[in-house]
C-alpha cells in the first residue's frame, strides 16, 4: 500500500523534532555551571537541584562529582573526564579531543556530605523495596530543607505505607531548619508521634539559649511545640526501652534456662558438681558448626535446613560424651562431691583442648537461617530479632519436653523415685546406676540442645561453656536442686534483673549484686525457691 505524501510529511517531521531534542542539553547549564564556581553554598544549591531532576544524567553528575571525575574549564564548561575519555554533561555528547585546560574541581567535606546525600537520595527510585528503605532511613539521620524537594518527588511515587511514614517524617525533620517558624512549628507537631531518639538534640537545641541569654529558636510558638514533642517523645522511648529490656531479658533467661536445665537435673539426682557441664554446651555449638559445613558444602540448595539435623546431632553428640564420662569416671566418685568438681573441671581442660586441636583456637562463625534473620520492628524503633524469639520459644518446648519425660514417662517415674530416696528406689528392684547413667546423659543432651541455641546468637569458640557454667550453678541454686519450676522462674529472674541492673550499675557491678543477693538468698532458704520433697535416708 502506497502512504500518502502527508504521511510521509509528518513522519519525516516528527524524525527531525526526536533528533533536535536528542541534541538538546541533557542537563540545564544554569544547573550545572555552579558545580565550578567558587560559591560553597551555590554550589550544594546546585548538587540538590540536580538530584531532583531524578533522571540517569542527574546521577552520572553526581556521581562523577564524587568521584572527583568532574572537571571545569577557564569558561565555565564542566566536564566529566573518565578514561582519556571527556564527556558534555550539558550536551549529552562526548568532547574529543579531551581539553588540556581543564581544571579538577575541589571537593570540601560540605560538598562531599551533600553530594553522597543527594545520592542517598536518588535511592528512593530504586525498584527494589530495601534500597528505598534503607535510603529513607539514611535521611532520617541526616535531611535538610534542601532534600525536601526530592523526597516530595519520591512520597509522590512511594506506595509503601512503612517507608512513606518514614519519609514524611524525614520532611518533618528537615523542614526543622527551614526559615519560616510556620514551617518549624508545623514540623514539630508532625513529629509529636514519632518515637525516633535521634530527633531529641535537634529538640534540645531548640529549646538551648544562646550565651547572650537568647534562645536558640526566636519563635515562642515553636518553642513550646517543641517542649510537648520532647516530652511525648521522651515518654514513648522510655516506654520503647522498658519493653526491650523485658524482652532481651527474657531472651538471656531462655539461654540460662537451656544452658542449667540439664544440669539441675545431674546435680538433683547425683549430687554431681559437674563443671565440665558447659562444654557440653560447647560440644553442641560445635556439632551445629559441622552441620552448617557439611549442608555448605554437600546442600547449599537446603542449607536454611540445616538446623532440623543440628538439634538431634548436638543432643545425640553431648549425650554420647556425656554417658562416656558417668561410666568411665564420674560413676566411681559419687558422694565425693569435692573430687567431682576437680576430676570435672579437668575433663572440662580437656575438651577445650581437644576442640581446639579440631577446629583451631579462633572463633567460628554459625550463620542465622535466613528465617531467622532479621526482626520485627514495634513501638516505632525497637527491633525484636527473630533469633531470639526462635530461641524464646525453643526453651519453652525443651521445657515442656523435659517435664513429660519427667512426669509421663517410666524412666521420668525412676528418676523421681532415685532422687528422693535412692536407697528405697534400689531396694524395689529400680537400677539406679542405669538410671544415673541414662539422666547423666540426658543432662548432658539439653546442654547440646542449648549450645545449638548459643550459637545462633553469636560466634563459637572453645571458651564458650565457660561463660556460662557460673550462671548455670546460680540458676540452679536459687531455683532449688533438681526443681524443674524453680529453674525455669530462677533463669527468666535472673535474666531479667541481669538487664535491669547492667545498664545501671554497670557489666561487673552487675553480676556482682546479682551473686551478693543469691548468697544472701541462700543464706536465708538454703534449699532455693521450691524445696525437694521426700524422706531420702542419705
Amino acid at each position: 500500500m502506497k502512504l500518502p505524501p502527508r504521511f510521509l510529511s509528518a513522519l519525516f517531521t516528527a524524525y527531525c523534532l526526536t533528533l533536535a531534542l536528542s541534541a538538546q542539553a541533557a542537563i540545564d547549564p544554569a544547573l550545572i555551571k555552579p558545580l565550578g564556581g567558587d560559591d560553597p553554598d551555590a554550589r550544594i544549591e546546585a548538587v540538590n537541584k540536580i538530584a531532583a531532576l531524578v533522571n540517569a544524567d542527574a546521577k552520572k553528575v553526581l556521581n562523577a562529582l564524587n568521584d572527583e571525575t568532574l572537571y571545569v574549564r577557564p569558561n565555565g564548561e564542566v566536564l566529566i573526564i573518565e578514561n582519556d575519555q571527556a564527556y558534555d554533561p550539558v550536551t549529552g555528547s562526548a568532547v574529543a579531543p579531551v581539553p588540556a585546560d581543564v581544571d579538577g574541581i575541589t571537593m570540601n567535606n560540605r560538598l562531599r556530605a551533600a553530594v553522597e546525600g543527594a545520592l542517598s537520595g536518588l535511592k528512593l527510585f530504586a525498584p527494589e523495596r530495601a534500597i528505598r528503605a534503607a535510603a529513607a532511613t539514611d535521611l532520617l539521620k541526616d535531611a535538610n530543607p534542601a532534600q525536601v524537594p526530592l523526597i516530595n518527588k519520591a512520597l509522590e511515587k512511594e506506595n509503601d505505607p512503612a517507608i512513606r511514614e518514614t519519609l514524611q517524617q524525614a520532611v518533618a525533620t528537615a523542614n526543622l531548619l527551614a526559615p519560616d517558624p510556620t514551617t518549624r512549628r508545623a514540623a514539630v507537631k508532625t513529629l509529636a508521634d514519632s518515637t525516633n531518639a535521634g530527633l531529641r538534640p535537634a529538640l534540645q537545641h531548640m529549646l538551648a539559649k544562646n550565651p547572650d541569654g537568647s534562645y536558640v529558636e526566636t519563635d515562642e510558638g515553636v518553642r513550646v511545640e517543641a517542649v510537648r514533642t520532647l516530652s511525648a517523645l521522651n515518654r514513648r522511648i522510655a516506654i520503647a526501652d522498658f519493653v526491650g529490656k523485658l524482652f532481651y531479658g527474657i531472651s538471656l533467661g531462655s539461654v540460662l534456662l537451656l544452658a542449667a536445665l540439664g544440669l539441675a537435673i545431674t546435680f538433683g539426682l547425683m549430687g554431681i558438681i559437674n563443671m565440665a557441664h558447659g562444654e557440653m554446651l560447647m560440644l553442641g555449638a560445635y556439632t551445629t558448626y559441622v552441620c552448617q559445613s557439611a549442608f555448605r558444602a554437600w546442600f547449599p540448595a537446603a542449607i536454611d535446613a540445616y538446623l532440623m539435623v543440628a538439634l538431634p546431632a548436638a543432643f545425640i553428640v553431648a549425650a554420647a560424651v556425656g554417658i562416656a564420662l558417668e561410666r568411665l569416671v564420674i560413676r566411681w566418685l559419687y558422694g565425693r562431691p569435692l573430687e567431682t568438681l576437680l576430676c570435672t573441671w579437668g575433663i572440662s581442660l580437656m575438651l577445650m583442648q581437644t576442640v581446639r586441636s579440631i577446629f583451631g583456637a579462633q572463633n567460628v562463625e554459625v550463620a542465622n537461617p535466613s528465617w531467622m534473620s532479621g526482626g520485627v520492628t514495634v513501638l516505632g524503633s525497637l527491633v525484636l530479632s527473630y533469633n531470639r524469639i526462635v530461641i524464646i520459644f525453643f526453651a519453652l518446648f525443651v521445657v515442656l519436653a523435659v517435664w513429660l519425660i519427667l512426669n509421663k514417662t517410666r524412666l521420668g517415674l525412676f528418676v523421681r523415685a532415685v532422687t528422693q530416696n535412692r536407697r528405697m528406689a534400689s531396694c524395689v528392684g529400680v537400677s539406679t546406676g542405669k538410671i544415673d547413667m541414662m539422666t547423666f546423659g540426658l543432662g548432658c543432651g539439653i546442654a547440646g540442645l542449648g549450645g545449638v541455641a548459643l550459637s545462633q546468637l553469636g560466634n563459637v569458640g572453645p571458651d564458650l561453656g565457660q561463660s556460662y557454667i557460673v550462671d548455670s550453678f546460680m540458676v540452679v541454686v536459687l531455683g532449688g536442686v533438681g526443681q524443674l519450676a524453680g529453674t525455669v522462674i530462677a533463669a527468666v529472674g535472673l535474666g531479667e534483673v541481669n538487664k535491669f541492673l547492667e545498664p545501671m550499675a554497670g557489666a561487673v557491678l552487675g553480676k556482682i549484686a546479682i551473686l551478693v543477693f543469691i548468697i544472701i538468698f541462700i543464706q536465708k532458704r538454703p534449699q532455693g525457691l521450691f524445696a525437694l520433697k521426700g524422706r531420702s535416708v542419705e
